[in-house]
């Protein structure tokens, strides 16, 4: 069997709720329903968790600073995340995805991949299946969700957005390698925007350019992930729905407009990635013990630099300061900063106690 007959026979769900951090907070305070919200802290250096639609429609988004939200949205109403409140939901949402399918994936709190191509209900249409699991969890939880369904993760999860909020759509076979040939490669799920960039300046532009390219040249630009581009470009993905992965590191990067040269401003740049991953920790209960900065210099040469505590770092304070301090002992720069990154690894389940402060010996 082919490669493409192989992924057809598959039926792959996206699962994803709509503006969940926010939704749920206009669910439980009717006074923030048709208003502008932001789950995040206001402060001069706090960063948006989740945006309202509402908000969203002044163009505020997750990850951005809260001034720069502010700025965009004078009247942003502004709502101190709930993650307990979060997790407590998302485990309400698995349970009704279990009385379906034992192959779920749970990507975050509000997303999973669901593999229904036998399913316990017996069910032979996938759409029907997505709608029915939209229905019970807008009975269950009253929150809208959205769905893709296709052959592949992939393009399931490009489907998820396309009628959102509380929609759905199919991307069929015959469709998909069409689908994906159409489409920007900096709308691709997992094409960062320094990898569209880099895609961008050898000619890659839709997935029509990344198609023509051959599996080699891809190898030789992008590494090991030259075979996935090469693959989704042809509207094919193998990957299975794994419902054991386990996370084994979360972080987050920033390729600059400007290169940096300036210590200080290089630590600001760490903030907002900091502030990225520590919602992550705190939405999914983990802890970390490790954390690594990661240097591109204006040459492309990388370098990384680690810290492993006996014990998990108590926040992002504790996880900012450890960075910084890792930053330093790069300084003075052998080139200007193109690229900063923070990873946090060695993951566990955060303690139900607090986590006492060590000392950085670096």
């Amino acid at each position: 069997m082919s490669e493409e007959a192989a992924t057809e026979t598959r039926k792959i769900l996206h699962i994803d709720m709509d503006a969940f951090y926010a939704s749920v907070e206009q669910r439980d305070n009717p006074e923030l329903r048709g208003k502008p919200v932001a789950v995040g802290s206001p402060a001069a250096r706090g960063v948006v968790a989740a945006a309202s639609y509402e908000a969203r429609a002044f163009g505020v988004r997750s990850a951005m600073p809260s001034v720069t939200a502010a700025r965009k949205c004078p009247d942003l109403i502004f709502v101190k995340p709930r993650f307990d409140v979060y997790r407590s939901i998302s485990m309400q949402i698995r349970a009704i995805f279990a009385e379906y399918t034992p192959l779920i994936e749970p990507l975050s709190l509000d997303e999973a991949y669901l593999d229904v191509t036998s399913n316990l209900k017996g069910m032979a249409v996938a759409t029907d299946i997505a709608s029915e699991i939209r229905a019970r969890i807008k009975e269950a939880t009253g929150l809208n969700a959205s769905a893709g369904i296709s052959y592949n993760k992939f393009l399931a999860k490009m489907a998820s957005d396309l009628n959102k909020p509380n929609g759905q759509a199919v991307i069929t076979p015959k469709h998909g390698p069409g689908f994906v040939e159409s489409l920007p490669v900096k709308k691709f799920h997992g094409v960062g925007p320094a990898t569209a960039a880099k895609m961008a300046a050898l000619g890659i532009q839709t997935g029509a350019d990344l198609k023509e390219k051959s599996r080699e040249f891809l190898a030789q630009h992008f590494g090991k992930s030259g075979a996935y581009y090469y693959g989704i470009a042809r509207g094919i993905d193998n990957r299975q729905v794994n419902p054991d992965r386990e996370r084994k590191s979360v972080g987050a990067e920033d390729t600059f407009a400007v290169d940096i040269a300036d210590l200080d401003e290089a630590k600001r740049e760490l903030e907002p990635l900091v502030a990225k991953i520590w919602r992550y920790c705190e939405a999914n209960d983990m802890a970390a013990k490790t954390v690594t900065v990661k240097i591109r210099f204006a040459d492309f040469q990388i370098i990384t630099r680690s810290k492993t505590l006996p014990i998990a770092f108590a926040d992002d304070a504790a996880i900012l300061a450890a960075a910084n301090l890792l930053l330093e002992g790069t300084h003075p720069f052998r080139k200007p900063v193109r690229l900063l990154g923070v990873t946090l690894s060695s993951l566990g389940q955060a303690e139900a106690q607090s986590v006492a402060q060590l000392e950085f010996q670096l």
